[in-house]
């Protein structure tokens, strides 16, 4: 007979199995949190790659395409494009995978060798790409062949992007073996995305270039990819949840995760505007916002995977409502935040990027927070976030042309963002509930639009704001200071010129124009107020044709310049445009472009210098002018070094001498001729240039020669050793930081520092012996009164006036009147002063004319002006 078994022997073999199966599930759980820790640092990597990717790629295209606004349209609509197919055509892949992790792998595998390709195969797309689209493109071509060429030559690398984050978080889900980890996989992965957009910009680029910084980021993926070898493995693979595959089966969370991408990308590119008129504009700039636009998503799509919240309508009409609220407060924060800025310029780009952190936090941790809640309704219905990321990134796709096309040109920047604020209201689902969360944001936002739009642009005390034009890349403003200066502004901060340097402009347009020997066409890169442009249009039998970015900048010159003296007028990207041209040029002259301004050291690159030559007649002339009052040393001579080696004659003028705004021109020719001082002579006696040019202070040959500074051996000594700017390493681009604080520095600095470190050579000037013999004692003495008059200039203390600008300016007059008693720049205003003295104080008169009548005896005005007015002759 078989016995009962024994109460406590069970009991006991009950708790034995329960001990072992807690033990084990304890042990997986245990492995499934070590593995969800292996793949935060892969998660994390992937976005840092992911965005470094894109700031190289963006700026590299941007070479070769320009940067007028439907080019970067198209570059950005291809990139985003790109990673909405991938996540479409990966979904079902990833989804039906034994192994997400080796599919994930072969993603990484993907854009690590397409990394390593683009580094040879977009520069080289890029050069053929311009001369199909032509000097003039439409703009419906010029958005096409932008949108083609990112579309085509990068598309396994963003479509394997855009597969990249579904593979992830199937991969986390697994690890995990929990279902709401997709807001915190797309956080992670948007963490990674601020460090690359951070490393990226202040140190892999301005360290190792585009080409080092692309190997760099196809490492990070190379890691990646092994990364997920490594630790993916049968167990885990047979951990991850299978899932019926299903569509999205809710069209309102369709349009929403639509409609989200689309007002989220719009308002990014609305306060990236707003925010150029108020900041520096640098390449740091645009990465201080990106990355503060990344942190706040970041922040927001972590939070909402800590709060464990449902995916429900009533959260999701709580973070629409707060998205909404959120876009009020960057609006109502905007108009300040230029002092904001001036409260935090000790900070230096540090100081931008907490402004940047001011304007985009509150919105950008709401989006993220939203996109976590729909990722999870998707990844609910799907059993993936591949869906959502393809919809959402078609959203993002188009949002760039909807701001910059419509938004902005019908509303303006900063009503746009109140009109982005209605469009997250409208997609609240509907119900009783949707009122009351709509009420406060609606009601804000329409008394925000019922007053005017707040202008960004700085007026002087006393000054009047006489025209805006606001467009998609910059706002130009002609605004109108106490003393009736008029002037043109860009972005609120950059001075394009005005009518009190309308002779400098015109001297900038003829210097290039009579160092040729017989100019027909000429044309201008970059035109400002037009009033260079004008000048060179006067000189006779020339033909001129200027090429300017902003089309606003063109719609003002007639506040300049009269509409019937204005040449034809191209508005193009200067870079697209000389490599797409096919015509030659006599003279070819390059305005003064802020080097630390983006976008604009790349028209100081060595690729574009040759580019330039390429399009110079036999006999051409190229002008490239500086402004030594925005460049610090090291971006001066980087751009030199480049100079010679396209322009081996390269030589370096002076435009005038005025120590606020000293200009710099690098002067080469594209056969190597020398200067035929003779025949320009001979152009300065001619009656109809005489005309133009005198009274500019081009009398004589000497006069013309008196701005020489360099030639091709002394600007070598002076530039020495050192990195070229070119298109792989944009070291003026990225040296924007130093070209920044040389705003802050004295205006003459850069220029004293020049002329105390080259030496002038009459010889290399001079072709012919004669010539020598005749007027290099004379140059030599010229310029070393040009020296002093610059150092006398520079010591001046303050803004002095009357007589205490006399007191303290004629001792320096008079050393460089003693120099060289022809120097006309000193003459000039010394008798100006004398004269000026006849009515308050004639002794003092008297004594500054016997003075100059010591210094420059054969000069007849100091001694007829002391006859007739003392009768007197200097003892």
């Amino acid at each position: 007979m078989q016995s009962e078994p024994d109460s406590t022997a069970i009991a006991s073999a009950d708790r034995f199995t329960h001990v072992v199966q807690d033990e084990a599930a304890f042990a997986r759980a245990r492995q499934a949190t070590n593995r969800t820790w292996t793949l935060i640092p892969i998660v994390t990597a992937s976005g840092f790659a992911g965005l470094g990717y894109e700031i190289v790629w963006t700026r590299q295209l941007s070479l070769a395409l320009g940067t007028e606004m439907m080019a970067v349209l198209g570059v950005i609509a291809g990139f985003f494009g790109g990673l909405a197919l991938g996540a479409f055509a990966l979904d079902r892949l990833i989804r039906r995978a034994t192994s997400p992790w080796r599919v994930y792998a072969v993603l990484e595998a993907v854009i690590a060798v397409w990394g390593l390709i683009s580094v040879w195969l977009l520069p080289a797309a890029g050069r053929a790409l311009p001369p199909l689209l032509g000097t003039e493109p439409s703009a419906a071509l010029l958005w096409a062949g932008s949108l083609a060429l990112p579309t085509l030559v990068l598309l396994p690398a963003t479509m394997a992007m855009g597969g990249t984050l579904a593979a992830l978080e199937r991969m986390m889900r697994g690890t995990r073996g929990e279902r709401r980890v997709t807001a915190g996989v797309y956080g992670a992965n948007t963490a990674g995305a601020l460090a690359g957009t951070l490393a990226s910009t202040f140190f892999l680029i301005p360290a190792l270039g585009f080409s080092g910084t692309l190997l760099c980021l196809a490492g990070v993926n190379a890691f990646c990819a092994l990364g997920a070898l490594a630790f993916g493995s049968a167990a885990d693979e047979a951990d991850v949840e299978e899932r019926r595959p299903e569509r999205i089966r809710d069209l309102r969370l369709t349009l929403t995760l639509f409609a989200t991408g689309l007002l989220g990308v719009t308002f990014e590119v609305l306060v990236i505007r707003l925010a150029a008129q108020v900041m520096e504009d640098t390449v740091y700039t645009f990465a201080g916002l990106l990355a503060a636009y990344l942190l706040g998503t970041a922040a927001g799509s972590l939070l909402w995977q800590r709060t464990g919240r449902d995916a429900d309508d009533g959260n999701l009409r709580g973070l629409l409502a707060a998205t909404a609220f959120a876009c009020i407060a960057t609006a109502v924060l905007a108009p300040y935040a230029g002092r904001l800025v001036e409260t935090a310029a000790f900070a230096d780009v540090f100081g931008e990027l907490a402004v940047a952190i001011a304007l985009f936090l509150l919105p950008a941790t709401a989006m993220g927070a939203l996109f976590g809640l729909l990722a999870q309704r998707v990844s609910d219905q799907r059993g993936s976030v591949g869906s959502a990321v393809g919809i959402n990134s078609l959203g993002a796709c188009i949002a760039p042309l909807v701001a910059a096309q419509f938004l902005i040109p019908t509303l303006g920047a900063w009503t746009a963002l109140l009109a982005v604020t209605l469009g997250y209201l409208l997609l609240l689902p509907p119900g009783r509930s949707a009122l009351l969360w709509s009420a406060a944001p609606a009601i804000s936002a329409l008394l925000l639009w019922l007053n005017p739009a707040p202008s960004l642009t700085r007026v002087p005390a006393g000054g009047a704001l006489l025209a805006v034009r606001e467009g998609p890349m910059a706002t130009a403003s002609v605004v109108d200071d106490a003393a009736g200066t008029r002037y043109l502004e860009v972005n609120g901060h950059f001075r394009m010129g005005g009518t009190s340097s309308t002779r400098s402009d015109y001297r900038q347009a003829m210097l290039p124009l009579l160092l040729h020997e017989a100019p027909r066409h000429a044309l201008f890169l970059g035109i400002g107020t037009g009033a260079t442009m004008v000048g060179g249009a006067q000189m006779p039998g020339v033909s001129v044709h200027g090429v300017e970015l902003s089309r606003e900048v063109v719609e003002l010159l007639p506040w300049f310049v009269t509409p019937a003296s204005v040449p034809r007028v191209t508005v193009a990207d200067a870079r697209r445009y000389v490599a797409a041209d096919t015509s030659q040029h006599d003279v070819i002259i390059a305005d003064l472009f802020h080097p630390a301004l983006d976008g604009s050291g790349a028209l100081y690159t060595v690729e574009h210098f040759e580019a330039v030559k390429r399009r110079l007649a036999p006999g051409g002339i190229f002008c490239q002018w500086l402004p030594l009052y925005q460049l610090d040393l090291p971006s001066l001579r980087a751009i030199v070094r480049g100079f010679l080696d396209v322009y081996p004659d390269g030589s370096a003028w002076l435009n005038h001498y005025s120590v606020r705004t000293p200009m710099l021109a690098l002067i080469g020719t594209r056969d190597g001729r020398h200067l035929d001082t003779e025949a320009l002579a001979a152009r300065l006696r001619d009656p109809a240039i005489a005309r133009i040019v005198q009274p500019l202070g081009f009398e004589t040959p000497i006069d013309l020669f008196g701005q020489y500074l360099a030639d091709p051996h002394a600007l070598s000594a002076f530039a020495g050793e050192g990195p070229r700017n070119t298109d792989d390493y944009p070291f003026v681009t990225f040296d924007a930081r130093r070209n920044v604080r040389a705003l802050t520095a004295a205006p003459w600095s850069l220029l004293l520092a020049v002329t105390k470190d080259i030496r002038s050579d009459p010889n290399e000037l001079l072709a012919r012996a004669a010539e020598r013999n005749s007027m290099g004692a004379r140059l030599n003495a010229y310029w070393a009164a040009r020296n002093r008059f610059l150092e006398a200039g520079a010591s001046l203390p303050g803004e002095p006036r009357g007589v205490a600008l006399i007191e303290a300016a004629s001792p320096g007059l008079i050393d460089a009147l003693r120099l060289s008693p022809e120097f006309d720049p000193a003459y000039g205003p010394l008798m100006a002063m004398a004269r000026s003295l006849l009515g308050s104080d004639r002794a003092a008169a008297a004594r500054l004319l016997r003075k100059i009548n010591e210094v420059a005896p054969l000069r007849r005005g100091a001694r007829d002006l002391l006859l007739r007015e003392f009768g007197l002759r200097n003892e």
